[in-house]
Parts: structure tokens; C-alpha cells; sequence
């Protein structure tokens, strides 16, 4: 999952979202960042290692050509936001762009987030990251970004062009998968542990 669904995780499970994002930077024992982030980082990482381990995700990525065996696995966490987005009405009351502003104020009115997270909210912001995850050129777009941020851009040479191709498997995998995400994050919120509440 990347951005939008942790968010919406969040604001699902009614825990802070800006927390939530904020698990995608923080590296580490969580007991090292400040007690307003801890329940938020331990979710972000319950999230991902379900969402890593789980048995659709995983028949998911062997539909992925050899070519992009290392992509792949932040390929599904861009396309899983970008159906997210494109369904959004059937996942929460609010329009997409009331919420999208909800979420960057929410992490505007954090302290201490991680300084990666503080450096690059303006820019989220600015470009509206999540709203643009709506349209399959807004999930180009990403692709594209990410693709310059690593270290070896080429593992994403033909991301585009697999993406559309596999479509209708990633949407059968996101409707499938999602709807016991939402359940498992506010199980997990009841059961975070004390130590992070």
C-alpha cells in the first residue's frame, strides 16, 4: 500500500493519519520516535507486512515478467492507490478532494514528523499526489517519479505497459484484498500495544 491507502487507513481505523505516513520514513525501534507517532508507525508496518505476505499479493507478483521481478512489489502498492482512487465513492463518504485536503493538513499540523516527510509535504501538496492517482496518467506519472528516485531506474522499464496490461488482475486483487485490510486495521487499532498508545 503507499500513500492514499495508508491515509485512508488512518482516517478508517481513526488513528492520525499524519503517523500513519509517516511509518513510510521512519526506519527503526518506534520507541525512538516521539509517543503521538507510535500507534500509527506500529499500524503502517502491520499493514505492510500483511499486504507483503498475503497469498493474493503474492499470486499477484508472479503475473509480473522476470524483467521486473524488483519492481514489481512497489509497482502493486502504486496500482493498489490508484484503484483506491479510482473507486473511491465506494470507500468513503467524502470526495476524494475533501479528503486529499483533510490529509495534507493533517500532516501540515504534525510535530516531529521525519524530516524526509517534512522536506517533501509541500510538494505533495502542490502536485496533489493523491487526487492525481485517479487517472492512469496520474499512476504514469508516479510510476515515472519513483522510477528516477532509485538507485537503478531501469527495474522499471516497462512498468507502464505491464500496469495496463495486468489491469484487470490488479483491480480483482485490490477489490478482493482491500475490503480485509480495512477489517484488519481497525482490529489492529484495538489491538495496539499499550506501549504505543
Amino acid at each position: 500500500m503507499n500513500f492514499l491507502a495508508h491515509l485512508h487507513l488512518a482516517d478508517n481505523s481513526q488513528t492520525s493519519m499524519a503517523a500513519n505516513i509517516a511509518g513510510d520514513f521512519a526506519k527503526g525501534s518506534i520507541e525512538d520516535f516521539p509517543k503521538h507517532l507510535q500507534q500509527g508507525i506500529w499500524l503502517h508496518r502491520q499493514i505492510d507486512q500483511l499486504t507483503d505476505s498475503h497469498e493474493i499479493t503474492k499470486e499477484l507478483l508472479t503475473l509480473f515478467p522476470k524483467s521486473l521481478t524488483r519492481a514489481a512489489p512497489i509497482i502493486i502498492d502504486l496500482s493498489f492507490d490508484h484503484m483506491l482512487a479510482k473507486y473511491w465513492d465506494e470507500y468513503h463518504h467524502q470526495t476524494l478532494e475533501e479528503f486529499a485536503v483533510k490529509a495534507y493538513n493533517a500532516i501540515d499540523d504534525c510535530d516531529a514528523l521525519p524530516e524526509k516527510l517534512v522536506s517533501i509535504a509541500p510538494k505533495i501538496r502542490q502536485e496533489n499526489w493523491l487526487v492525481a492517482y485517479q487517472t492512469r496518467e496520474g499512476l504514469n506519472q508516479t510510476l515515472a517519479s519513483v522510477a528516477k528516485r532509485v538507485s537503478k531506474p531501469e527495474i522499471f522499464n516497462g512498468a507502464q505497459e505491464c500496469v495496463k496490461k495486468l489491469d484487470t488482475d490488479i483491480e480483482i486483487a485490490f477489490r478482493t484484498f482491500y475490503p480485509q485490510l480495512m477489517a484488519y486495521s481497525r482490529l489492529w487499532t484495538r489491538n495496539t500495544p499499550p506501549e504505543y498508545l
